[in-house]
């Protein structure tokens, strides 16, 4: 199910992402979401949790718990 805002995130991710990395995880989401609507559910909703961490990576790394911004290049 599509996330209306950060706030809809799970608990885990609220405190261990930052607030950008929040709004890149929704974002790409809903569009993964929107764009494999033509799968089953579950594989619908899988595949744009596996989209949604792709793109927060691309930002951010796993610094212990919790992630911090790649430094730029």
């Amino acid at each position: 199910m599509p996330y209306s805002s950060t706030d809809d995130l799970p608990p885990p991710l609220q405190v261990r992402l930052p607030l950008h990395a929040q709004e890149i995880y929704v974002a790409a989401f809903n569009n993964a979401f929107a764009e494999y609507q033509n799968r089953a559910p579950d594989e619908q909703e899988t595949t744009a949790h596996r989209v949604a961490w792709a793109a927060v990576k691309k930002q951010y790394r796993k610094q212990g718990e919790n992630w911090v911004a790649k430094p730029p290049k």
